[in-house]
């Protein structure tokens, strides 16, 4: 099972057409319609109204295209009903505490999906995690899904309930991010966020070192608030030109190597051996897929007559 490419996450508010008309241009490779925090409660109901067309709209430039919903029983049935349609790539669950959550929301779904002629389990979800309950769970969270493709912390949220503040160089998630990263890979599930805030939007150096961190961890992308934010997140989480030559370098020796009966060769003035070998042949693998992915994009946009606008 080869893990889906996205390395940024754009979230915007459904019901703000210029947002919505403009989301398939900005280069993100997945676009989050918000019905969440950013519809006030007066204004779900209409937002609710937007969404087929909103998904419509946004996947034009061959992003994934999610919605989050409102995970309350008072609105969580009305907006998967508005938002599970063909076109729909997943849906983007905030809240998250318990595996009783998923099995609940993944039940609806499945019934939407049998209801409108969608194959089953075509729907994907996106798990995010915003306490402390939440976080002692994702184990059990992520072991009890079917649907689950990626898992994040909700920094400020999270942040909130723990007493803090996050900081500049995000200390505080330095626990929960390890612990994200570790069970998401041992799921198979990509892990998703950066070690800081999405907030300060008009600071790219300090989002762009959050993101670093978090790529130290292992996780393969982002998500962000602001369309400036895309390009930092689709280069930190992509393999650099300069390591991408290095893989295939490394792949030559270990496989040269191989070829005159030996398992460990010498590259640079450093040991080669089978675990240094695996991790260029990811590394290549990532690169190709992002290329297929951003080919993807590409050839969206030019049967739009447009170019990308970031």
């Amino acid at each position: 099972m080869k893990h889906r490419i996205q390395r940024s996450m754009l979230i915007l508010p459904v019901n703000v057409p210029r947002f919505v008309q403009k989301a398939h241009l900005r280069g993100a490779d997945a676009i989050v319609l918000d019905l969440e925090d950013a519809v006030p409660h007066s204004e779900k109901e209409d937002a609710r109204k937007l969404v087929k067309h909103a998904v419509e709209l946004s996947g034009l430039g061959g992003a994934d295209v999610l919605v989050r919903v409102n995970n309350e029983p008072q609105f969580i049935e009305a907006d998967l009903d508005a938002a599970v349609h063909k076109g729909l790539h997943g849906i983007f669950v905030p809240k998250v505490e318990s595996p009783t959550d998923v099995t609940s929301i993944e039940n609806l779904i499945a019934r939407l999906e049998n209801k409108r002629g969608i194959d089953l389990g075509r729907i994907k979800l996106s798990v995010h995690i915003e306490s402390p309950r939440g976080l002692l769970n994702i184990r059990e969270i992520a072991a009890v899904g079917t649907r689950i493709e990626s898992m994040s912390l909700g920094v400020d949220d999270y942040c909130l309930e723990l007493g803090v503040e996050p900081s500049e160089d995000g200390t505080e998630l330095f626990f929960p991010m390890s612990m994200m990263a570790n069970i998401c890979k041992a799921a198979r599930i990509n892990p998703i966020g950066i070690q800081g805030s999405v907030a300060g939007f008009r600071d790219p150096a300090g989002f762009e070192r959050a993101s670093e961190r978090s790529r130290s961890f292992g996780f393969t992308g982002g998500y962000c608030i602001h369309p400036d934010q895309v390009p930092i997140l689709n280069r930190v989480f992509s393999p650099s030109p300069a390591k991408i030559d290095h893989a295939r370098r490394v792949i030559f020796a270990f496989e040269e190597g191989l070829r005159n009966g030996r398992a460990s060769v010498s590259l640079d003035n450093r040991m080669v051996d089978t675990p240094i070998y695996k991790q260029a042949k990811l590394c290549i693998e990532r690169a190709e897929a992002i290329a297929a992915l951003e080919l993807r994009k590409s050839e969206s946009l030019k049967k739009l007559g447009v170019g990308s606008q970031r």
